[in-house]
């Protein structure tokens, strides 16, 4: 069993930055991809930004492009999102993902970690 830890998160200005990073251990770890969604109080959850695991491909939410950038450190296991220019909508908990075998269906779920953009 795959277990995701995401850190990073905390409270940040209008504007700043942040780096997520999402660390998966246990179990043997073979993904195909892995993705960063996120849920902002009263909304529903929405997809931000994922990665393919092997060759590195790049998708991203219309509201995050340029603003946000994915990455993998498969050495490591570990999964990133820079965030900068951050707006205040960019409030929410910040959940990774990851998925085995097939890209967009996603089988393990971190506990999320807390992001808030004061303005």
């Amino acid at each position: 069993q795959v277990q995701l830890v995401e850190s990073g998160g905390g409270l940040v200005q209008a504007g700043g930055s942040l780096r997520l990073s999402c660390a998966a251990s246990g179990g043997t770890f073979s993904v195909t991809a892995m993705g960063w969604f996120r849920r902002a109080p009263g909304k529903e959850r929405e997809f931000v930004a994922a990665i393919t695991w092997i060759v590195g491909s790049t998708n991203y939410a219309d509201s995050v492009k340029g603003r946000f950038t994915i990455s993998r450190d498969s050495a490591k296991k570990t999964m990133y999102l820079q965030m900068s220019s951050l707006k205040p909508e960019d409030t929410a908990i910040y959940y990774c993902a990851a998925a085995k075998f097939r890209v967009g269906t996603y089988d393990y779920w971190g506990q999320g970690t807390q992001v808030t953009v004061s303005s």
